[in-house]
């Protein structure tokens, strides 16, 4: 079974950084690629920023210049640095992976974390 487990999350205020971090665990091939997305109350959940196994980026315009994504692919771990945080940026973040599990088979699923509450004071 494979697990994602996000970390980072917390209280800070406008103008704040905070790290999250996404580990992947269980029996794992391949991760292919990484997000972020995250849920503000009463809004649907958006994409905050994806990053491929090679390093290439996207990025909402919203957090385009403030939020950095990266992994480390050795340790099965994404990253998202948010800087200059605003209250805006409150939301549950959670973090998504395309796994591959199988060696021998090529099928590749989406799993998704618990999500982890940043609140942004004003």
């Amino acid at each position: 079974q494979v697990q994602l487990v996000e970390s980072g999350g917390g209280l800070v205020q406008a103008g704040g950084s905070l790290r999250l971090s996404c580990a992947a665990s269980g029996t794992i091939f391949s991760i292919n690629a990484m997000g972020w997305y995250r849920q503000a109350p009463g809004k649907q959940r958006e994409l905050v920023a994806t990053i491929t196994s090679g390093g290439s980026t996207v990025y909402a315009d919203s957090v385009k210049g403030r939020f950095t994504i990266s992994r480390d692919n050795a340790k099965n771990t994404g990253y998202l640095q948010m800087n200059s945080l605003k209250p805006e940026d409150t939301a549950v973040y959670y973090c998504n992976a395309a796994i591959r599990t199988n060696v021998v088979l090529y099928v590749v699923r989406d799993y998704w974390g618990q999500g982890t509450q940043v609140t942004v004071s004003s």
